[in-house]
């Protein structure tokens, strides 16, 4: 039995934040933390904070640009985060309103309809709570029938859904699936962090994942072979929780945001995803010259290049291994999706492809694909 995925959908927020914006909010709270402190700075109590730059930002990252579902406050050097109201537990959550989004535009280009759809898998590295699950709460909003879930496995999300969805059609639990990835990621970022402040950007992307014998599309993607892989580590955490408010004196600091060990991930993660891609790669017999395209988790433009570059043998040419963090920023488990939803209109039959994610856990999965 071959499993294959059959379309594709992004939702794109509505609001943008360009490095120029970010940078000038960023120093303008860096001026008023070391002119409050200035006396503690200069009796070498505490250091003062170094003033970012749009050219630092793209340079060690490639991002030029992020979405966000709300700019309000981002800015606001006496804020720095997004102020989103909460809703009524009577109106659709926001994570499902971007789900729905892009789930409607994946079905749309799989030719699938919610009486089609038997599994959705919500697949992301936040939900914005614990239960109902936001999966469930998406299928009740499409119509559809069958059953859904949440799962989290940090930027590895969207992969490790796609495995999941195929293991449950090849175990026959469901004939199609729905996985979508509502990355609302700017909450978790600490606006006030040099390092990090301009990491995220909010998306939702949407695959649909069936069996090859009921595929109507035009362009399907047969999963060729799959593979997840974690190893722990705490070099990418976030601390959030909602055992925090146990603890009234920790539940605001600053570890319960994104933190990472950028040089640490950065040596020890693509070793692992290189690797994982090589097995597969040998596991199909595969040479780098029989790939059409490199659809890569979009954390840095550096950590893309060198995976790139390792499993080519050269530099990346043209669209080989497309870059979408200029516009996008980071957007955790969607990011590889997003490229793969941009970048296949000109793949053939015989084409080959890897999906690639990796991340926090640490977690990478890998698919080899094939447009039939």
């Amino acid at each position: 039995m071959s499993i294959v995925i059959s379309g594709t959908g992004l939702y794109t927020p509505p609001y943008t934040i360009s490095n120029d914006e970010l940078v000038s909010a960023f120093n303008e709270y860096v001026a008023k933390y070391n002119s409050e402190h200035a006396k503690a700075i200069a009796q070498g109590e505490i250091e003062g904070l170094k003033p970012s730059s749009s050219e630092f930002i793209t340079k060690a990252s490639g991002i030029e640009n992020r979405y966000v579902m709300s700019k309000d406050g981002i800015l606001d050097t006496d804020v720095m985060m997004p102020l989103i109201a909460e809703r009524d537990n009577e109106q659709v959550s926001i994570q499902t309103e971007m789900a729905v989004a892009a789930a409607r535009e994946a079905m749309a280009s799989a030719n699938k309809t919610s009486d089609d759809i038997d599994l959705i898998i919500v697949a992301c590295s936040y939900t914005q709570r614990a239960y109902p699950a936001i999966a469930i709460e998406v299928q009740q909003q499409l119509g559809c029938k069958g059953w859904a879930y949440d799962m989290l496995v940090a930027c590895s999300s969207a992969t490790f859904g796609i495995m999941n969805a195929s293991n449950a059609l090849l175990g026959n639990t469901a004939k199609t699936v729905l996985v979508i990835s509502p990355e609302i990621a700017s909450p978790q970022i600490n606006y006030r962090d040099r390092d990090s402040h301009f990491i995220f950007g909010d998306v939702a992307t949407a695959v649909v994942v069936e069996k090859q014998e009921t595929a109507t599309a035009q362009h399907c993607f047969k999963i060729l072979s799959q593979q997840p892989m974690t190893s722990f580590s705490n070099n990418i955490r976030s601390n959030f929780g909602h055992l925090n408010r146990c603890n009234p004196e920790t539940a605001d600091s600053s570890d319960k945001l994104f933190v990472q060990q950028g040089r640490k991930v950065f040596k020890e993660v693509l070793p692992m995803v290189y690797a994982l891609i090589d097995q597969e790669m040998a596991k199909n017999n595969l040479q780098a010259s029989d790939l059409k395209r490199l659809f890569l988790h979009q954390a840095n433009i550096n950590m893309n290049t060198f995976v790139a570059k390792k499993v080519l043998g050269r530099n990346p040419q043209g669209n080989e291994a497309p870059i979408i963090l200029n516009e996008f920023a980071n957007t955790a488990s969607a990011g590889s999706i997003i490229a793969f939803h941009r970048h296949h209109d000109d793949m053939v039959s015989g084409d080959k492809a890897i999906i690639c994610s990796f991340g926090a856990g640490y977690s990478a999965g890998c698919l080899v694909i094939e447009h039939l």
